[in-house]
């Protein structure tokens, strides 16, 4: 048996051709979905990134800002540009790459953000909502993972879901949104006991570690939906997932790759939420 590929660039696309459809409806009342991006320092992923979402602005029809500050740039600046923006009518959502450098308190830049313009989800008041069960932005990749599974025809609700990692970005609520979708969910974390015999229970396994290759078919049900969220450089310079793909890809019922696995989902689920975070400012 070999599992079937959750493509997320195929599911990606087809989110994109929503997205962009409703920002031609938008415009026709003249709102323009704006998305300010702001970059401290030089760090090369971050800069990748930040080019891949201004991209994806321009071919949706969004309004794009783009703030590249120098690394020395002072926490009270930082928070001076987001006062800004949050006060901008053209941005409708505010986005902040992490990580910062070492000097800037990350907590209060995310607390910062306006809660109606906190495009990743990142907001204490966004993760309340998110806890709560209310209408809220989701956090960008796990509101990803979920959709993968749901788009590759598979039903969440009375699966048993195992999380590897409980990180405040990955782990945590992505277990928040499996148990929205009435899974019955576990959480598994680097201080948990047989973390193995716990994985291979899982219907649905997701896998956000940080570590390359760590999680091989001994983890995995037969059967199962594996979902990598991990991604990392291998010392050849190849990028690998959290999941051993090849050793997985024999057991899995269905399997991300990395890349081309969840990656894509994000920066579409952050153009998602910054169209309705320009819904809902313009009610």
């Amino acid at each position: 048996m070999t599992a079937q590929l959750i493509q997320g660039k195929q599911v990606s696309d087809t989110i994109r051709v929503q997205i962009k459809e409703k920002a031609a409806e938008l415009a026709a009342r003249g709102i323009t979905p704006g998305l300010a991006v702001v970059l401290v320092g030089d760090d090369p992923a971050s800069r990748v990134y930040v080019g891949s979402k201004e991209k994806a602005c321009i071919q949706l029809g969004f309004y794009s800002e783009v703030h590249r500050l120098q690394a020395d740039t002072s926490q009270e600046e930082l928070l001076q540009l987001i006062d800004k923006l949050n006060k901008q009518s053209t941005i409708h959502g505010i986005l902040v790459q992490l990580p910062l450098p070492k000097h800037i308190d990350e907590k209060a830049v995310i607390d910062a953000i306006s809660v109606e313009k906190d495009v990743d989800g990142f907001h204490p008041f966004s993760v309340g909502n998110l806890v709560i069960g209310d209408d809220s932005l989701l956090p960008c990749t796990p509101a990803g993972v979920i959709e993968l599974i749901k788009h590759s025809g598979i039903d969440i609700a009375g699966k048993h879901a195992v999380v590897i990692g409980r990180s405040n970005i990955v782990g945590k609520p992505v277990a928040m949104l499996l148990l929205r979708e009435h899974a019955t969910v576990t959480i598994c974390h680097s201080r948990t006991a047989d973390m193995q015999s716990i994985a291979k229970t899982a219907d649905i396994l997701v896998v956000a570690i940080g570590r390359a290759k760590a999680i091989g078919r001994d983890f995995v049900k037969p059967g199962a939906v594996v979902i990598d969220v991990g991604i990392n450089r291998l010392s050849d310079g190849k990028l690998a997932g959290d999941v051993d793909f090849d050793d997985v890809l024999e057991v899995a019922g269905y399997v991300t790759p990395v890349p081309g696995g969840v990656g894509p989902m994000t920066i579409t689920m952050l153009m998602q939420n910054t169209m309705k975070a320009a819904e809902m400012a313009n009610k």
